[in-house]
């Protein structure tokens, strides 16, 4: 496959529209105010083993064997049996990448990683509702799938029912980076406190659950919260954001979905 035609299907995924909303952090108490999530744009499927490899081949120091320790484990693209995946994984999403590398991508494409609270408000959505957690079988539907065995063989992406905001693969496929991954390490609103990056990097232990019987929302704490930004691991990818421009914010509300 041609370089040109790599490049051009990675120009190719489609980003969802969310507006203003709303997430309760699992690690506040009851009564914590709520996380405000401004409107933003999410990709509809993760990034695929495909679009990365045309990444990497544009940055070369982002191919297998290439990135310095400091950004990587040396786990990093080990699922690739070359600098490129075999046919098979192409439309696979891409694992085994750190933090660094899945930040590196988003920046290449003018966007970023999402962050804990919109990946969580993207992720809480049914297939009919914005907020799905009391719809029957939903909670259930997820736990079902973290209880599979890792070494389950990855599907291609976009195989999932889209949900109510039309995106795919939130839940049941793998497990996601996010820009804050361990954001439970600070106080206030992320983006804006200074101590974020103080704790990015290492572990924490849990915390007080604001839901204790939401145990799909506790794993996915304590999985962020045992991650460092160099592992590179067999379940774990990713998927980018993009701000909606104050030009945007109009059309924006007219067309959210449903």
């Amino acid at each position: 496959m041609s370089m040109a035609l790599l490049l051009s299907m990675a120009l190719l995924t489609p980003m969802a529209e969310l507006p203003a909303g709303e997430v309760r952090p699992l690690y506040l108490s009851k009564d914590s105010p709520l996380t405000q999530v401004a409107p933003f744009q999410l990709d509809v499927t993760p990034v695929t083993n495909q679009q990365f490899a045309a990444f990497a081949a544009a940055h070369s120091q982002w191919q297998r064997g290439r990135p310095m320790a400091l950004f990587a484990e040396p786990a990093y693209l080990q699922h690739w049996p070359g600098q490129t995946p075999s046919l098979e994984q192409t439309r696979q999403p891409v694992i085994f990448v750190s933090w660094f590398a899945a930040d590196a991508y988003c920046r290449a494409q003018g966007k970023r990683l999402p962050t804990v609270a919109e990946w969580e408000y993207a992720a809480q959505a049914s297939q009919t509702a914005a907020f799905g957690a009391t719809e029957p079988g939903f909670t259930r539907h997820i736990l079902n799938w973290y209880a599979r065995p890792a070494t389950a063989r990855l599907s291609a992406v976009g195989q999932s029912p889209a949900n109510y905001w039309q995106i795919k693969d939130l839940h049941g496929l793998v497990w996601e980076w996010t820009q804050d991954f361990n954001s439970a390490l600070v106080t206030g609103e992320s983006r804006g406190d200074s101590s974020l990056d103080q704790g990015l990097f290492c572990g924490s232990a849990a915390a007080g659950s604001a839901d204790p019987s939401d145990y799909a929302a506790f794993m996915r704490y304590g999985f962020r919260s045992s991650l460092k930004a160099t592992y590179a691991l067999g379940n774990l990818g990713f998927r980018c954001a993009k701000e909606i421009s104050h030009e945007n914010l109009n059309a924006a509300a007219g067309t959210a979905q449903p």
